[in-house]
């Protein structure tokens, strides 16, 4: 599966990029596949081990911040390896 994920610390003030900078640490020390751009992370593999990882995202972000949003966008298709990959050079050979 692929989750497409945005983890918002709320009663923090205006700057959140240390919280969230807690967020993408954990999905980069996972492991997994993954990759954030200014509005999303996003992380790829089993059901499991993804929504641990998110998990413990959102709760790394909630030590420091007393209220926390998540948005979360799964995709989940059986027999897809390297979903993050494989879409994106569908699209540019669309585009080519």
């Amino acid at each position: 599966m692929i989750v497409a994920f945005s983890i918002t610390p709320l009663g923090v003030g205006e700057g959140v990029a240390e919280p969230v900078a807690r967020a993408v640490k954990v999905v980069r020390e996972s492991g997994l596949p993954n990759r954030t751009d200014s509005m999303f992370t996003t992380v790829e593999g089993e059901w499991d081990e993804v929504m641990a990882v998110v998990k413990r995202a959102v709760d790394a972000v909630a030590e420091v911040a007393p209220r926390v949003s998540l948005v979360l966008k799964a995709d989940l298709r059986a027999g897809v390896t390297d979903g993050m990959t494989s879409k994106i050079e569908s699209l540019e050979r669309h585009l080519s």
